[in-house]
């Protein structure tokens, strides 16, 4: 079988990218899959892919220069942004022909609209790893009334087209699912960690982790609020955010201006197995995930979890009481709260921590595999 992805960029270190190298050398190792994928935006020369990619994996990469729009002012982008538009159809639409696969995945939406449209034999999957609810909007950045009218209307355009031209959407969760009824097929397949576990936390260590980008979405900034009471009542635990982003200058304004002397904002490192494993408890701040490959690479750790109840993913890993906590998003009190019966508590860590251990074997990656063998076959 044949089956091709298309990505922007598989140069980020982000959740998506690792996910789908590794279902793609899975696919290629495991199940004999010809796999291609398609890199549009990545400059080798100074962006090669962050994470592994079997010999058995065929990379194309277009290279088309898309960030180039950005360097031109307005009016003048709009047609920059147009060209390169056509430039992208044209050369994925030639990439495809050549290829000639029985399966085109579109990852995360990107040009989902457009590649469900292109002619050819393949069946096409949108494979999303955002939720729907929050695919188009910025991040925190206030709007006018005239751009927040034409996202609306540029999102029902959108969606409209994939619902109408996708065979398949194949959602991360239950609840991201019910926002695609209208689809001509919705699948509900979860992520997986192949993350190598060499130990599993003890729940000893004073320290609690988080883990992801330095964006908005993931709402450190609560996080930081909460934290500065965690502090005051537990100045011996200290709190490590390890990720990259747009908004750590603000974080670190902000840590100054709570005058926290307990947090620590670490980069992005290859080898967060171990940083799991050293930690007793994780938190996830995040206004809104796809599913969060964190909470289950947390989960084989044996970490328990507290979380915000955010569209959509936690509720699905998380069972309230039994492996972790979940509060309502926003409410910086109850997180703080529950943050800090987990410090007090060290059996109910213990107890959390091995409900962990077997919550994360839903999230087996063999289970999970199987699930996307069956719906190609299918298609």
């Amino acid at each position: 079988m044949k089956v091709v992805y298309v990505i922007d960029s598989l140069a980020s270190k982000g959740g998506a990218e690792r996910i789908i190298s590794e279902k793609m050398n899975y696919m290629a190792e495991r199940f004999g899959y010809d796999v291609t994928v398609i890199t549009c935006y990545q400059s080798f020369a100074n962006h090669p892919n962050t994470y592994h990619l079997s010999p058995e994996v065929r990379q194309v990469n277009l290279d088309i220069p898309y960030y180039s729009q950005y360097s031109v002012k307005y009016p003048k982008r709009l047609f920059v942004k147009w060209s390169l538009y056509k430039r992208l159809r044209k050369e994925l639409t030639q990439a495809i022909e050549t290829i000639d696969p029985d399966i085109l995945v579109s990852v995360s939406y990107f040009n989902a609209d457009m590649l469900s449209g292109i002619r050819c034999r393949a069946a096409k999957v949108v494979e999303a790893h955002e939720s729907r609810l929050f695919t188009l909007q910025l991040d925190g950045e206030s709007k006018s009334t005239v751009k927040r009218l034409f996202t609306r209307l540029y999102e029902w355009w959108y969606f409209r087209r994939v619902e109408h031209r996708a065979n398949t959407v194949v959602c991360l969760t239950k609840g991201d699912a019910k926002l695609w009824h209208k689809a001509r097929r919705v699948e509900v397949i979860p992520n997986f960690s192949i993350m190598p576990v060499n130990q599993l936390s003890s729940c000893d260590s004073k320290r609690v982790i988080a883990v992801g980008r330095l964006e908005w979405q993931k709402g450190y900034d609560m996080l930081l609020e909460a934290w500065a009471e965690v502090e005051k009542r537990h100045p011996d635990w200290e709190l490590n955010i390890y990720g990259s982003g747009r908004a750590e200058q603000q974080l670190r304004n902000q840590l100054a201006d709570l005058g926290l002397c307990s947090v620590k904002l670490i980069p992005f490192t290859p080898n967060i197995s171990e940083e799991y494993s050293k930690s007793s408890i994780l938190v996830l701040s995040s206004r809104f995930e796809g599913l969060s490959l964190v909470l289950i690479e947390a989960l084989r750790h044996a970490l328990p979890e507290v979380a915000f109840n955010c569209p959509f993913g936690p509720n699905e890993v998380i069972e309230d009481g039994k492996n972790g906590y979940l509060v309502t998003v926003g409410d910086i009190k109850a997180l703080t709260d529950k943050l800090c019966v987990l410090i007090e508590n060290p059996l109910i860590r213990k107890q959390f921590s091995a409900a962990a251990i077997e919550r994360a074997k839903l999230f087996d990656v063999d289970t999970i595999m199987s699930r996307w063998k069956k719906l190609f076959e299918e298609l």
